[in-house]
């Protein structure tokens, strides 16, 4: 049986990236939903398989600018209540974090780049060891706290929070929270260098050398990011 997963998509360019062809090798049938733009309350979204909420410049309390984001964050609070697969990138985890009733904010500083996250006792055991120290691609200046209950399974020196899941009572973590980038097709970061390009000079990088990182980087990381969703995917029976 055909099994499906709907994305929310924010920028035309931050898609699933990799995941895509990885979830369709597993039998998913993949489609978008472009926020502003599609509904979400449709049934074909609020029962998927798979619920994955990807990215976008801007912030989760933006709702006075962008009413959509209440209808987003209702959808993940219906799909936790429910225990649905659901998995948050950057904004999207974030999204999941308010909808568990955790607070997000602003730090003051822009974490931009790649480099490694730093994975507690709880991620070394969770889904996200495949990740060792392998560089990550971060792209974000809000910050999320971790839902009652729950553990940190990553953090870097500015972000004491960088990824969490919730568990059903069987341990099933049906919802996981990544504030830094997996999905990202190495192939076309250069869509990334041409749209934020403020945001690389702000924090007082070097487009060059941040090519040549998304480059030298791109086969440890893809295998890497690989495992981790291939691994989830296990784990929640999916």
């Amino acid at each position: 049986m055909t099994r499906t997963a709907y994305a929310i998509r924010h920028v035309a360019f931050e898609d699933l990236g990799i995941y895509e062809q990885l979830l369709e090798d597993r039998g998913f049938t993949v489609e978008y939903r472009d926020a502003g733009i599609d509904s979400l309350n449709i049934p074909e979204v609020q029962e998927a398989d798979l619920l994955i909420v990807l990215g976008a410049p801007i912030s989760v309390n933006d709702t006075q600018s962008y009413p959509f984001l209440f209808e987003e964050v209702e959808l993940i609070k219906n799909r936790l209540a429910s225990q649905k697969p659901v998995l948050g990138i950057c904004l999207g985890a974030q999204q999941i974090a308010m909808a568990a009733g955790a607070e997000i904010s602003t730090s003051g500083v822009l974490e931009l780049g790649y480099s490694p996250v730093e994975l507690t006792e709880a991620g070394k055991n969770s889904v996200l060891a495949p990740l060792g120290n392998t560089p990550v691609l971060h792209w974000h200046g809000d910050q999320f706290s971790i839902p009652a209950d729950r553990e940190t399974l990553a953090t870097t020196s500015d972000f004491e929070n960088q990824a969490f899941t919730l568990e059903d009572e069987a341990g099933k973590p049906f919802a996981l929270a990544l504030q830094f980038h997996l999905e990202v097709d190495p192939r076309k970061v250069e869509q990334w260098l041409i749209a934020y390009t403020a945001d690389i000079v702000d924090s007082g990088q070097d487009i060059a050398v941040f090519r040549r990182e998304a480059s030298q980087y791109a086969e440890d990381l893809t295998a890497a990011s690989t495992q981790v969703l291939n691994g989830w995917l296990d784990a929640v029976g999916l």
